[in-house]
């Protein structure tokens, strides 16, 4: 044996080819993953990346090319085998039931098909275990719905390594974690690494990739563009080679408060429980004013803006608005778009301007150019305006979302993480819209667990923890 010679990557990826119409997704794509390494694999948005997980996690049947792990061709197309040879997947959007215990999430991830009665403590027993390994001690009678994005995250991570994973792929895991809940992931996924797993990143975020990765492979218009250790390059050059050379931002100084359009007075509004998510919240927001709003996940921050959006209820106190509303949720599949919808219809969702329509009757040809036109300024990647909106990437489902929002014009803007899973080219552009919504005199409420978007956007920030608002940060939601 030649000592001298480089491992064998435990999962290969040799010339994939992955179209969808006239979209190529994956364009003659090839990568190595090795053991113990944590991998990112970095891209824009429409790069190919979820197309990669989906190919890689047996969910889509590439047009060409081959998948070896161990040496092996992968069952590709077939989801439960490639589980059960240890390739797993944790998604941006998690697949918990939510109406279901973390006991039972976790029997259901081990069954195998058949009948029989079921023993969910048994089951259950082996995820539970491995998270007290990693210090992760979740509540086994909880109610998934119920928990924080992170205790989630968690929940799903001991689900695939109860099935004894071999290659874990995370797809976004950082994208509403607080600070300190992403040093504490990492330093699982370091420990994870160090067990022999390989780790698949799916990431955005530079300076964490930098941080934690040990290799890196960069992928744009589905076409490898680089793939190397982590100690060759560094954040600018991933940048570049993402999605070529930005333009530097201008530092930006918001306009001065102008008349106040927006009133929450002693605002409270109920969680699931009963409990007090809101908890008498008091604020005022001006026009040309961004006004942040900071905290981890899961205190409050989805039922305060669900109540300032007008979809959720409020149990006392009032909210007092002068204007057109426009609202980003922070679930965009569940709460912003129509996923069996067109992208066309989906644009239209929070009513229909009168650009593109006579009295009550839409006129087609306006509608589709309308639409085109926001595909272009946003840089939606999309085969046609009438492809559905769930057969899109996470990120350009999160830009049909703001480029509705944000192309009405609205008075009031309330958007929550608006830049979840967006690459560094439309996280620029959507942050750029919400400073001229501003400019041109809306009054913003950006409620994000993103310190470093919270820093550059506000004009002002306070913090939300346990439902009241404070000017300190806390980073437990507990």
């Amino acid at each position: 044996m030649d000592l001298d010679s480089p491992p064998a990557a435990l999962l290969s990826v040799r010339g994939v080819c992955k179209s969808y119409g006239a979209v190529r997704a994956l364009d003659d794509f090839s990568a190595e993953f090795f053991t113990g390494e944590i991998h990112a694999v970095l891209g824009e948005n429409g790069a190919g990346k979820s197309t990669l997980i989906e190919v890689l996690g047996g969910f889509v049947t590439p047009d060409r090319g081959q998948i070896l792990f161990k040496d092996q061709q992968l069952p590709v197309g077939r989801p439960f085998a490639t589980r059960d040879l240890g390739i797993r997947v944790v998604h941006q959007h998690f697949m918990l039931v939510p109406q279901m215990t973390v006991k039972e999430n976790f029997a259901l991830a081990q069954l195998q098909g058949g009948l029989g009665a079921l023993d969910a403590d048994y089951m259950a027993r082996t995820a539970y275990e491995k998270g007290l390994e990693l210090g992760w001690s979740v509540d086994l009678d909880a109610l998934a719905g119920d928990l924080p994005v992170g205790t989630q995250q968690r929940v799903e991570i001991l689900k695939a390594l109860a099935g004894e994973a071999e290659v874990l792929i995370l797809d976004e895991p950082t994208a509403v974690l607080s600070p300190k809940e992403v040093e504490n992931l990492f330093e699982v996924l370091r420990v994870l690494r160090d067990q022999g797993k390989v780790v698949i990143l799916i990431a955005h975020k530079l300076s964490e990739v930098m941080g934690i990765a040990d290799r890196v492979t960069v992928l744009r218009r589905g076409k490898l563009v680089n793939s190397c250790a982590i100690g060759g390059t560094n954040s600018v050059q991933l940048s570049e080679w993402m999605v070529g050379t930005l333009d530097s931002e201008l530092e930006w100084f918001p306009p001065q408060q102008g008349e106040i359009i927006v009133r929450v007075n002693d605002l409270v509004v109920l969680g699931g429980r009963g409990d007090r998510a809101v908890d008498r919240v008091s604020f005022e927001v001006g026009r040309g004013e961004i006004f942040g709003i900071g905290g981890v996940d899961g205190n409050g921050q989805v039922e305060m803006a669900e109540a300032l959006a007008g979809v959720g209820k409020v149990y006392s106190g009032s909210i007092i608005f002068n204007g057109k509303i426009g609202y980003i949720p922070q679930d965009r599949q569940s709460d912003g778009l129509a996923l069996g919808l067109s992208i066309e219809e989906n644009m239209l969702l929070s009513g229909a301007p009168s650009a593109v329509r006579k009295g009550p009757f839409l006129l087609p040809g306006l509608v589709r150019n309308r639409a085109h036109r926001l595909i272009e300024e946003f840089q939606i990647k999309v085969g046609s305006a009438g492809d559905r909106a769930g057969s899109l990437s996470g990120g350009n489902q999160q830009k049909i979302v703001a480029a509705r929002v944000l192309s009405e014009n609205p008075e009031v803007i309330v958007a929550v993480n608006p830049t979840r899973g967006l690459d560094i080219k439309a996280t620029a552009y959507v942050h750029g819209r919400l400073k001229e919504a501003a400019e041109n005199g809306a009054a913003v409420i950006l409620i994000s667990t993103d310190l470093h978007e919270l820093g550059e956007l506000s004009s002002r920030k306070l913090y939300l923890s346990r439902g009241k608002l404070s000017e300190h940060f806390f980073g437990d939601s507990n």
